[in-house]
């Protein structure tokens, strides 16, 4: 059975389809899997081993400049590639207008969500065929339903499963801070990471710091300053992050999209919630821990904090959160103890 997947964003999204396509190809024997997703994703998404190929779609590239993608063929091109192919079945596991649009695009039988479940109303429109999948459960968990009724098996005796592994571990015990985030009242406060990056120190484990934009840079060198133990390392594409992560001996990370990569590999991962909840599309993987607000006012799903306005990193809530709490939960996924049994059995 030929599929072709659309799932275009975002980073997180992208990964909570994996176990999905674990069921998939365990279930459907002659499975064979193209997967549409936007071109900054696509080396994740090429992760998975059920994935034959992906079809870049750089949508949010050319919406930005439609003039120039029609000028340029780039348009085309992309519309060429989802067509050259028929499908037994198109998946759009989005429900977005602009996911059903580009699965419109292709030639097979379109399923997804329906009005009731798809993210937006209009979407479903576009589908042959519709699915409810009600939005009570996290997102891996609906989306591994809707594989299952539009390709035809029940998940019975299936094992959430994202097909990543974690690399054998090599060389010097790490850590991995991933501090870097999209809202401001998503950040864990300057002191919070050091303390946190301290405690690594006196264990005997290394730090790695990603940084992507400026503002990230700025925050890193701040975390890593006069700790020669944490490892600053320079801007870098998924391609060559994704291995970082899958090797490491734990990761800490706000709500962010390589936190959710690094529970799908089943690296020992700590999430930070604060103003964003994690019930629906939290971290989902065998060895992961998130550490939530306590404040009534969480979570609040805002970008710029009420309480403290003027907090332009850190608010209250995540502030609550303190270093030893998060060391804590290493300890109970087993990141901390090279060696021992929680990590030989990786």
């Amino acid at each position: 059975m030929k599929v072709l997947l659309v799932k275009l964003s975002s980073l997180g999204d992208v990964v909570h389809t994996f176990p999905a396509l674990t069921d998939a190809a365990a279930r459907v024997p002659d499975l064979v899997l193209d997967w549409a997703v936007e071109e900054a994703f696509a080396p994740v998404a090429r992760l998975h081993p059920a994935v034959r190929r992906t079809l870049p779609v750089p949508l949010r590239r050319m919406l930005r400049t439609p003039g120039l993608a029609l000028r340029s063929g780039e348009a085309g091109r992309v519309r060429a590639a989802l067509a050259a192919e028929r499908y037994d079945r198109i998946i759009d596991a989005q429900g977005l207008m602009k996911s059903a649009g580009v699965a419109a695009l292709a030639q097979g039988r379109r399923h997804g969500f329906d009005r009731a479940s798809a993210r937006e109303g209009l979407a479903p429109l576009l589908y042959h065929v519709r699915h409810n999948v009600p939005e009570v459960e996290h997102m891996a968990v609906r989306i591994r339903k809707l594989f299952a009724a539009a390709l035809g098996y029940d998940l019975d005796g299936l094992p959430a499963d994202s097909g990543l592994r974690p690399a054998p571990l090599s060389g010097a015990p790490y850590l991995v801070f991933l501090h870097g985030t999209t809202w401001p009242t998503k950040t864990w406060t300057l002191d919070g990471w050091r303390a946190l990056a301290s405690r690594a120190g006196a264990a005997g484990m290394a730090v790695r710091l990603f940084a992507q934009s400026g503002e990230e840079r700025v925050r890193a060198e701040a975390i890593a300053a006069d700790l020669p133990f944490v490892h600053l390392l320079p801007p870098q594409g998924l391609d060559t992050l994704a291995p970082q992560i899958a090797g490491a001996a734990g990761v800490v990370s706000v709500d962010t999209g390589l936190g959710h990569l690094a529970a799908a590999y089943g690296v020992p991962t700590v999430g930070l919630y604060g103003p964003t909840d994690p019930v629906l599309t939290g971290l989902y993987g065998p060895r992961a821990l998130e550490l939530k607000a306590r404040r009534d006012c969480a979570p609040c799903e805002k970008a710029r904090c009420r309480i403290a306005p003027e907090v332009r990193e850190g608010p209250p809530c995540l502030a609550d959160i303190s270093a030893v709490e998060v060391w804590q939960a290493l300890e109970r996924l087993g990141a901390l103890a090279p060696g021992g049994p929680e990590m030989d059995k990786r």
